[in-house]
C-alpha cells in the first residue's frame, strides 16, 4: 500500500512527484494514463507496475545512501540510474518506480557513439541503466569500462538482440517481483539528474531536488499568478476534475522538457499519447495517431520536429479538428511555420516555452491568428533578467542586455563541479539565481526579450549577433527545410557569421538569395559572410541544434 494523501499532507509542506502520482492515480486509476500504438495503460496500472520495479531495485541495494542535509549543492548520496530508452511507457513506469526506491533517473541521449556514451555514464558514476534491447551492442562495449554498474535492465524490443550477460528482462522482473512497500519514504530533497544536450560543451548533470522540480516544471505551480497547490488532496482533485485531455509527446524522453511534460500530465489527470514508431519521426502515422486518440496539444521542439508534421497536416485530405493548440520548446519555431500551421488548423494556439535545465519553465508565449512572433515572452513569476555584471537585478525599460534568471525553486548545482555550480547559481543580494547562459533584454512593458544563448553568440567587428535571431531570419525563406548559424575565424571581423542551410527537396536557393531574404529583417552587420550547404543539419534526438558541428561545418565550407 502507498502512503495515503492525508498521512503525507499531515507530515510535510513539501512535495514528492511519486505521491503526487498516487493521490492522482487514488481518484482516476482506471483513466488512460499512456498510448502507444496498440498499448494503452492505465494511471494504476502504471502506478503498480513502478512499485514492482522499486522493489527490484531496493532488492539489489540500490537507494539513497547519504541524506541530502550533509551533502553540498554538487554532491550526490544516492544511487543512479541511467535510462538509455526510447519513449514508451516503460520510460514512465521507469522514473516512478526510481524516484520510489529513493534511486535519482537520468537521461542518456541514444545518438550518443561509443566514446560519448562511455563518458556520461563514467560522469554519472551510473549503478544502474534501463535500455531497450537495440541499444544492448553499443552498451556491450562501453560495460568493462564501467564496473560500477551492477543492475542492468533490458527492454525487449524488434532488434531481437539477446540479453546481455548479467542483465535482466524489463517485464520478467515485473512480473516476479510484488509491488512492496519499502522501508524507506521518498523524499522532497530527493534527486531528479538531467543531463544537458552537450550542444555547445560536454553534457553536464544538473541536479534538482525532487520538490523543486515539482513546482518549477511540472505542475505544482500556476505560473502566471505563482500560486502553489497546497496539498496533495489538491492535487488529486485538480486531476480528477480534469476530463483526461489527450497530450502527444513527439520529442524523445531523453529531453528534459518532454520529460516535465510528462510528469506534469501525470499529476494533473493528462493522457500521454507517444507516437508508435520511435527510431525515426513517421509524420503520417503521427497524423493518424492525432486523429484517432482525440488528441488536443502535440508538443514538438523546434523547426525541425514541427515542419514534417507540418507537411503531413497540408497535404491531408481532412484536417484534425481536435488538436487546439501546439506547444514548442527547446529550439525555435519559426514565424513562418507558425503562420503556416494556423492557416491549416484554423483556431489553433501556438504555444512557445522558454526553459532550460537549470531553470525549469520560465517564460510563455502565443501565437494566434493574425498575431505571430518570436522572441518576446512573458515572463514567469521567478523569471529576472540580470545586470551584464551580475551587480543587480534589472527593472522594466533599462537600456541594455542582461542574462536571463531564475530564483527560487532551482537546481543544488552541477554534479561534481563546485567551481562551475558557484558561478551558475550566483547569490545576488542574498537571493540565489540560476544563470545558464541565456542573454536578454527587459522591456518596459515587463516582457522579456530573449537574444540567445551567450555560448553561441557571435562577436563580429565588435558587434554581438545571436546565432538565433539569424536562423529566424534565413529560416523564413520557402526554400529552407532547416538552418543554424555558427562563427568561423575571420581575419578582417574576428569572427564572422555562416549560414549552414539545408534546402528543401527539390527547391532551389542560392547564397545570395538567402542572405538578401535576410537583409529584410536584420542589420546588415548580422548577415551572413558565408552559406554553407549541406543535405541535413545535424540535430540531437530532440530536435536541439548541434553547434560544434555547425562550427565544423562552417570552418570545412
Amino acid at each position: 500500500m502507498s502512503q495515503s494523501a492525508a498521512d503525507v499532507d499531515s507530515a510535510t509542506s513539501q512535495f514528492t512527484i511519486t505521491a503526487a502520482a498516487d493521490a492522482v492515480a487514488a481518484v482516476v486509476g482506471e483513466r488512460t494514463l499512456v498510448v502507444q500504438g496498440d498499448r494503452r495503460i492505465s494511471y494504476g496500472r502504471i502506478a503498480e507496475r513502478s512499485r514492482r520495479l522499486a522493489a527490484y531495485l531496493h532488492a539489489q541495494g540500490l537507494g539513497c545512501r547519504v541524506e541530502r542535509a550533509d551533502l553540498g549543492g554538487h554532491e550526490v548520496g544516492q544511487d543512479l540510474l541511467g535510462f538509455y530508452a526510447y519513449n514508451g511507457p516503460e520510460f514512465v513506469e521507469g522514473l516512478l518506480g526510481a524516484f520510489r526506491a529513493r534511486v535519482a533517473p537520468f537521461n542518456v541521449n541514444y545518438r550518443y557513439v561509443e566514446g560519448e556514451l562511455q563518458y556520461l555514464l563514467q560522469d554519472a558514476g551510473a549503478t544502474a541503466l534501463i535500455y531497450h534491447a537495440a541499444f544492448a551492442p553499443r552498451v556491450a562495449k562501453v560495460l568493462p569500462e564501467l564496473p560500477g554498474i551492477r543492475v542492468l535492465i533490458q527492454i525487449a524490443d524488434e532488434s531481437g538482440n539477446a540479453l546481455l550477460p548479467g542483465a535482466v528482462d524489463y517485464e520478467s522482473v515485473l512480473a516476479a517481483t510484488e509491488p512492496e512497500q519499502l522501508p524507506q519514504r521518498p523524499s522532497p530533497d530527493d534527486l531528479y539528474v538531467l543531463y544537458t544536450g552537450g550542444t555547445t560543451g560536454m553534457p553536464k548533470g544538473v541536479l534538482w531536488r525532487q520538490h523543486d522540480l515539482f513546482v518549477a516544471a511540472c505542475g505544482a505551480r500556476d505560473n502566471t499568478t505563482g500560486t502553489l497547490v497546497g496539498s496533495y488532496a489538491e492535487i488529486a482533485g485538480r486531476a480528477e476534475a480534469n476530463p483526461g485531455v489527450a497530450l502527444m509527446v513527439l520529442p524523445p524522453l531523453i529531453h528534459g522538457a518532454a520529460q516535465w511534460a510528462v510528469l506534469t500530465a501525470l499529476t494533473t489527470g493528462q493522457t500521454i499519447v507517444f507516437a508508435p514508431t520511435v527510431d525515426h519521426a513517421d509524420a503520417p502515422e503521427i497524423l493518424r495517431t492525432i486523429e484517432r486518440e482525440r488528441v488536443a496539444v502535440v508538443m514538438v521542439v523546434g523547426d525541425a520536429v514541427a515542419r514534417p508534421l507540418l507537411s503531413a497536416i497540408e497535404s491531408a485530405a481532412a484536417r484534425p479538428d481536435s488538436l487546439v493548440a501546439l506547444a514548442n520548446g527547446g529550439a525555435v519555431l519559426s514565424p513562418a511555420i507558425k503562420q503556416r500551421f494556423i492557416d491549416a488548423l484554423p483556431g489553433l494556439v501556438v504555444i512557445d516555452g522558454v526553459g532550460s535545465s537549470e531553470t525549469g519553465a520560465q517564460m510563455t508565449h502565443l501565437s494566434v491568428s493574425g498575431l505571430v512572433s518570436s522572441g518576446t515572452f512573458t515572463p514567469g513569476p521567478d523569471t529576472r533578467v540580470i545586470a551584464e555584471d551580475l551587480s543587480a537585478v534589472l527593472v522594466p525599460g533599462h537600456d541594455g542586455i542582461g542574462w536571463l534568471a531564475q530564483r527560487g525553486y532551482a537546481p543544488l548545482g552541477y554534479k561534481g563541479d563546485s567551481a562551475k555550480t558557484a558561478t551558475t547559481f550566483p547569490v545576488i543580494d542574498g537571493v540565489r539565481y540560476a544563470l545558464p547562459g541565456d542573454r536578454a533584454r527587459l522591456l518596459a512593458d515587463g516582457a522579456v526579450e530573449l537574444l540567445g544563448r551567450d555560448a553561441v553568440t557571435i562577436n563580429s567587428g565588435g558587434e554581438k549577433v545571436f546565432a538565433e535571431e539569424v536562423e529566424v531570419a534565413i529560416s523564413s525563406h520557402p526554400a529552407v527545410a532547416d538552418v543554424v548559424v555558427a562563427a568561423r575565424p575571420s581575419e578582417r571581423w574576428g569572427q564572422e557569421v555562416v549560414a549552414v542551410v539545408a534546402l528543401l527537396d527539390g527547391a532551389t536557393a542560392t547564397a545570395a538569395e538567402l542572405v538578401d531574404h535576410a537583409a529584410q529583417r536584420l542589420a546588415r552587420y548580422k548577415l551572413p559572410k558565408a552559406v554553407v550547404f549541406r543535405p541535413e543539419i545535424l540535430r540531437s534526438p530532440a530536435g536541439k541544434a548541434d553547434y560544434r558541428w555547425a562550427r565544423e561545418q562552417a570552418a570545412a565550407g
